[in-house]
């Protein structure tokens, strides 16, 4: 298959890409970024351009949908962004995908009930899948990834130049500089981590079951069957970079609900011939992730 990957040029996309070249197919990068040093052809263009994608999607046989504006807290004070991006890309993705009949996969939140921007435009895209699937004859398939994570996600300043704080970047990069590890509320949340790799496995093998026609009745959830809270994770994180890090709670961010759990529904994972068993093991996974921060702090 030659597969369109919006948001291609991003952390997830990169690891899509790969795992859609060794699974022999060929990937397509459609972003609005040209980070350069792709190893496979590049469109540059912006989902909310319903010309652009409508172009790019004349030239493929399926579709991976990564675009979005990401964020919680960084998105409540103006909802429109996200709103725009996340909202009119989706559609235009759906429209293109109806006119040229190509199978795809769109890929969902784990937090897809809370009441930021993010999650609510990134779920309202969800129940327009299930309608385009039931009256438009669609064959989209949703894959909800929890809180990926792997080397190659962008950290903030001064490590990073992202504007979005994401979890293991921000305790990373503070733990090996021994600096507090800032958690928001007191650290009771659930927010499940998964491996990058195996989120990208299962975006690549929810769009080829969709290619020859198996639509999933649920979304398939990529996280483990064994929850850790946020205070755990800053905790393991201190522990494997060696650090001497101390965690501070800080008021819960706009967006997010104290003691929430958003954690997989790991029998979803059949769908895709994943199982908890398949996916990589938590510190595994995060000892990796903290050795490619290593260098980044360094440098």
């Amino acid at each position: 298959m030659k597969v369109l990957v919006t948001g291609g040029a991003g952390f997830i996309g990169s690891y899509v890409v790969e795992k859609l070249k060794e699974r022999g197919h060929e990937p397509v990068i459609f972003d609005h970024y040209d980070r350069g040093n792709y190893s496979c052809p590049v469109i540059l263009g912006d989902v909310r351009d319903e010309v652009a994608v409508t172009e790019a999607m004349a030239h493929v046989d399926s579709w991976i949908h990564l675009a979005a504006v990401l964020g919680t807290q960084e998105t409540i004070a103006n909802p429109r962004p996200a709103a725009l991006s996340n909202l009119m890309g989706g559609l235009n993705m759906l429209e293109a995908a109806s006119q040229y009949n190509l199978p795809g996969t769109y890929i969902g939140v784990g937090n897809h009930w809370m009441n930021n921007p993010y999650s609510i435009t990134k779920t309202m895209i969800e129940r327009f899948i299930d309608m385009y699937n039931n009256d438009r004859g669609t064959q989209v398939n949703i894959v909800r990834a929890m809180n990926a994570y792997g080397p190659r996600q962008r950290a903030v300043p001064p490590w990073g130049d992202s504007k979005v704080r994401k979890i293991t970047p921000s305790f990373a990069c503070r733990a090996l500089d021994n600096m507090d590890i800032e958690v928001y509320g007191d650290g009771s949340q659930v927010s499940d981590m998964c491996w990058v790799g195996d989120v990208a496995h299962a975006l690549v093998i929810a769009t080829e079951k969709a290619f020859v026609g198996n639509v999933f009745p649920e979304a398939v959830e990529v996280g483990p069957k064994d929850n850790k809270t946020v205070q755990e994770i800053a905790e393991l994180i201190i522990k494997l970079s060696g650090s001497s890090s101390k965690v501070i709670n800080l008021p819960m961010r706009p967006g997010e609900i104290a003691g929430a759990t958003v954690s997989a529904n790991v029998e979803s994972l059949k769908h895709v011939d994943m199982s908890d068993e398949t996916l990589m093991p938590l510190e595994e996974g995060m000892q990796l992730t903290i050795d490619h921060f290593r260098e980044l702090v360094k440098g």
